[in-house]
Parts: structure tokens; sequence; C-alpha cells
């Protein structure tokens, strides 16, 4: 499956930014799908995922309660809305898919789908 991340950019601390994530060319009509990201010099991180049917959203402890994932009608597109955006956030953003909800939470380097990335940048 292709993923095509869009929806970064600058926004202030405090400010808000929506992801968009959508999927295409696969050979399942959903996937479960996350996201991840990457800030230089630091690990790749969790941020959240949902399930195939858009239940199931888990997201990581440093974004709980500001973030919230969400999938449309369709399966098809996965968004993420962040608020309360604090310059810690500064990072680059990574959509990605798979068959299986575990893949995404517990074993993300089985992930095979990944968006090509998208920059959100937070200033203080």
């Amino acid at each position: 499956v292709q993923l095509q991340a869009s929806g970064g950019g600058l926004v202030q601390a405090g400010g808000s930014l929506k992801l968009s994530c959508a999927a295409s060319g696969g050979t399942r009509s959903r996937y479960a799908m996350g996201w991840f990201r990457q800030s230089p010099g630091k690990e790749r991180e969790f941020v959240a995922a949902i399930n195939w049917n858009g239940g199931m959203p888990v997201y990581g402890d440093s974004v709980k309660g500001r973030f919230t994932i969400s999938k449309d009608n369709a399966g098809s597109t996965v968004y993420l809305q962040m608020n309360s955006l604090t310059p810690e956030d500064t990072a680059v953003y990574y959509c990605a898919a798979a068959e299986t909800y575990n893949t995404i939470t517990r074993r993300p380097s089985h992930i095979n789908s990944w968006g090509q990335g998208t920059l959100v940048t937070v200033s203080s």
C-alpha cells in the first residue's frame, strides 16, 4: 500500500495542526494505521495508532490528551489532530500502515508501508 502524508508546517507553541495520510493501491480495503515521529538525533517515537475499522485508538505517553487519531469513513485516510503543540513536538512525522494493529503498536520494525514524512516545526 502507498501512503501520502500531508499537513505539516510551522506553528507557534500552543497552536494546532492536522496531519493527513491517504492510503492507496493496497490489496486490502482497510489497514491498521499509525503515526510515528523522529527528531534529529533521536530515535523514532510512536505517536498514535488506530485499528482498520477506526477503533482502538492508542497514544504515546508524550502526546496523550493533546493528539487525536481518526480515520475517514472509507478507512483509507488517517488523520492526526495535534493540539497544544510544544517545541518538543517538532519532528518529521511518518504515517504507517499494516495488516494488523499489533504490527503498528508492538512490532513497528515489521511495518512495510511508510509515508514520505511531513515536517512539523513548533516555534517557541
